[in-house]
């Protein structure tokens, strides 16, 4: 009997983490920016001759990254609150490389407690100096020959400022979230959440000069569902 208990007892988790997996669903959307597009003087990159020659052309600001139809990229989305379910942190590592004396990515989402590894591959002196608020800051010099770093993260925190002291154009920011349910925005401004159980969520798409948006989604099993999101400038 205690064997046949067995087998049914797996049989039943076996069939909850199937259905579970079967009945996820995705949120999808776009961000679109209204309102007149301000001109962004290109990243003067003067200071340093070594970072300028890694340019054959002017370098876009990063303060507002717009495609075709003023799609905007760059902005973070993500599930607030919590999800019902176990999602294990991910071994492998989220990457910021210091590239052209530039952060790449310039927005990443982290999982709490999961490897942020930074990257030097400009074989110059850099820094990574990390301003949460939540989490413990840390200011971390990179010289020419320190190719990689380690940092991680505690605590569930939203957006913050990631810069380089030694080239102060050089910025990036990264949020830490304690589920996996956060996407990035492209230049054609989509972003797709995957996997979320059903149920209502609030979601939020945050940018780095024009604040947040929220808005509920309603997902069901095995059905996108759609939040889109428009940024303007803010009134004068």
């Amino acid at each position: 009997m205690s064997k046949y208990l067995t087998a049914l007892t797996g049989l039943a988790v076996s069939l909850t983490l199937a259905c579970g997996a079967a009945f996820a669903g995705d949120i999808t959307g776009t961000i679109t920016y209204t309102g007149k597009v301000p001109n962004l003087k290109p990243i003067a990159m003067d200071a340093d001759p070594v970072c300028k020659s890694k340019h054959a052309t002017p370098v876009p600001s990063e303060a507002l990254v717009l495609g075709p139809g003023n799609t905007m990229g760059n902005v973070m989305v993500r599930v607030k609150g919590p999800v019902q379910g176990s999602f294990p942190v991910p071994a492998t590592p989220v990457v910021i490389d210091q590239k052209g004396c530039q952060y790449h990515p310039h927005v990443v989402g982290i999982r709490v407690g999961q490897t942020l590894q930074l990257r030097n591959s400009d074989g110059l002196l850099h820094n990574v100096h990390a301003l949460p608020k939540v989490n413990t800051p840390f200011n971390m010099a990179m010289p020419a020959n320190r190719l990689t770093a380690d940092a991680k993260f505690g605590k569930e925190e939203g957006m913050f400022l990631v810069k380089c002291d030694v080239h102060g154009w050089m910025t990036a920011y990264a949020g830490v979230f304690a589920n996996p349910f956060f996407s990035v925005s492209g230049t054609d401004g989509k972003y797709k959440i995957s996997g979320l159980p059903p149920g209502t969520y609030e979601v939020e798409a945050w940018h780095e000069k024009l604040g947040t948006q929220t808005t509920k989604v309603t997902v069901a099993a095995d059905k996108p569902a759609a939040a889109n999101f428009s940024f303007a400038p803010p009134a004068k």
